[in-house]
């Protein structure tokens, strides 16, 4: 038996037993004739005592433990003299009367513990070190609450749970697919699948009725801080349901998770936004309401004088930041330097300080007069100590980048508290966005959504397209679009009609998507689904700005695993059985 208890566990009741503990040496420290070794594992921290006047030689070894040492102690709990309140096994420690070193270890990169001295690049490549830190533990074990919680909630409610395969056919309707060739079938590939999409409709086609499962997906495309090439889905569908049905049931998922997890209850409904009043008050479709600051539109007040930049706009907007009025020109000009980024876009700002004598400055003062300004606060509700933003332009480019600044602002007046959770639903999504490049239609979700009952006929004659609303939803908390879904398209012949509206020809519909077609051939149920990023899920409960750090082996910025160093190249004998020849562009 290497251990009889383990390093979190024992305690003052204990004092007198005989135990035997294994675990990885934190740390070793030399006090006069004794030397403390901190042992780890997974569990916590157990302080183990030598005494050079009991047992030299086992003290003189104890003195040569390295860290990260794997080793097995046999010993006695004691009282320790010297507590330590800040671990739980603080009141005692193990005066040994045995050492078995069971693995020396060379010395780690970086130092194991919460504020490690290791930077991510470091900690990536030595990833199975990095996860003996408590800080990332933890973030393993929340992602097992997680699916545990999720997992126990959805059997509860006669979820099956079902695999779908994983080697599938391309659907280049998108995000790129991974591919992978098939060398029983030379100069054909599969796919890595971007969701379960049509196996799950297939199941509800088969009767399932309700299913769910934990999933691998995997997009190929450019990664950012809540993205990863492959990443996990809490994916669900039901059949005969209507939004409401998915919408109650999965709220009652989230609830039962922040509860349990958190300690966290919601005692109202979930709020429902429509997607054109999140993108016209916040300029995102993943609004954060922890705070408000919603947009003002300004246009009609503003071009009233000749001050072109306003007047040559087709959208002017504000926001109200309330108690700034004493921001610096220096603070200001930071704002200004912040919204004109590329990837914000915006060319300048514009500001109206609400002074707390009751006077208005601006940066447009010689445009506009004293009256004028006060019109503009008055219509954003402001008072004396406030300060107004004003960004224009472009009005879609205005918004997003208003919303930007908004998200900035709240941040620097401390009202993005990550202890605070504010959860809505996005309803109402257009369902077919404009492709200027290729010069059509492309679905906002995927083909397979459903538009609302009042809009099907739109699209079966192909009119009014651009207004079509989507039976879709997204599930939002503090600006993160945690999970997403719609109703599916069950009838063959609306199916055809979205398949015409993003220009397939019914060949291609055909040939992309024939086994699907085929099987609403037989009886498809009505049905709809969601699915939770569980990767971005986990993140929000942590606390983390990155998924990263609640995956267990994630990839860098550029898709690479450093540790594993793949992607790779493979060799010409296998090149050769998969019929394929790499060719490099220069």
């Amino acid at each position: 038996m290497y251990r009889s208890h383990t390093c979190g566990e024992l305690r003052i009741e204990q004092t007198g037993a005989q135990v035997t503990l294994a675990g990885w040496v934190q740390r070793t420290r030399k006090l006069g004739g004794m030397t403390f070794v901190d042992l780890r594992d997974r569990y916590g921290i157990t302080q183990l005592a030598f005494d050079e006047a009991v047992n030299k030689d086992l003290s003189d070894r104890a003195q040569k433990l390295g860290r990260e040492f794997v080793v097995q102690v046999v010993g006695t709990v004691a009282e320790r003299s010297s507590k330590n309140a800040k671990i739980p096994t603080g009141d005692i420690e193990i005066v040994v009367s045995d050492l078995i070193i069971l693995n020396a270890a060379e010395t780690p990169p970086f130092t194991i513990e919460d504020n490690t001295d290791g930077g991510d690049d470091l900690r990536m490549k030595y990833r199975y070190l990095d996860l003996r830190r408590n800080a990332v533990r933890k973030n393993m074990e929340l992602r097992n609450r997680l699916c545990f919680e999720a997992r126990n909630y959805l059997i509860a409610q006669d979820f099956i749970e079902t695999e779908t395969p994983v080697l599938i056919r391309s659907s280049p309707e998108g995000a790129r697919d991974f591919v992978v060739p098939s060398r029983m079938n030379p100069g054909e590939f599969y796919a890595l699948p971007q969701s379960p999409q049509q196996f799950k409709q297939l199941l509800m086609v088969a009767g399932f009725d309700r299913y769910f499962q934990i999933v691998k997906c995997f997009r190929d495309e450019d990664l950012r801080a809540d993205r990863q090439p492959e990443f996990t889905q809490i994916d669900c569908e039901m059949s005969f349901v209507e939004q409401d049905d998915v919408l109650e049931l999965f709220e009652g998922m989230v609830k039962t998770v922040f509860k349990n997890i958190k300690g966290v209850e919601f005692d109202q409904p979930f709020p429902r936004m429509p997607y054109a009043e999140a993108m016209e008050f916040y300029g995102s479709d993943k609004p954060d309401i922890r705070f408000g600051m919603r947009f003002v539109d300004i246009t009609k007040e503003v071009q009233t004088k000749d001050f072109v930049v306003f007047n040559s706009a087709e959208y002017v907007g504000a926001i109200l930041a309330e108690g700034c009025a004493g921001y610096t020109r220096k603070e200001l000009d930071g704002l200004t330097d912040f919204v004109k980024r590329p990837q914000i876009g915006a060319k300048g700002m514009v500001y109206v300080k609400y002074e707390a004598d009751g006077t208005l400055k601006s940066s447009v003062d010689k445009f506009y007069t004293p009256d004028d300004l006060k019109a503009w606060a008055d219509k954003l509700g402001a008072k004396p100590g406030d300060l107004i933003l004003i960004l224009s332009g472009d009005k879609p480019k205005t918004l997003k980048a208003l919303g930007e600044l908004r998200l900035e602002m709240g941040m620097r007046l401390g009202l993005r508290d990550k202890n605070v959770y504010a959860p809505l639903w996005v309803v109402d999504f257009p369902l077919l966005e404009w492709d200027e490049e290729a010069q059509r239609f492309s679905a906002m979700h995927h083909p397979f959504t459903s538009p609302k009952p009042e809009h099907v006929e739109w699209v079966k004659t192909q009119t009014n397209l651009k207004d079509v609303c989507a039976n879709a939803y997204d599930i939002v908390i503090n600006g993160v679009e945690l999970g997403g879904g719609s109703i599916r398209i069950h009838d063959k012949d609306l199916q055809a009609a979205m398949f015409k509206c993003l220009g397939f020809t019914p060949e291609k519909a055909e040939y992309q998507f024939g086994f699907l077609m085929n099987a609403f051939k037989f009886g498809a149920p009505p049905h709809g689904g969601i699915a939770f990023g569980l990767d971005r899920f986990v993140s929000m409960l942590a606390g983390l700005d990155s998924i990263r750090d609640c995956i267990a082996f994630p990839k860098n910025n550029s898709g690479r695993d450093v540790m594993s160093d793949a992607p790779s190249i493979i060799d010409d004998e296998q090149l050769k059985e998969l019929n394929l020849v790499v060719k490099l562009e220069k």
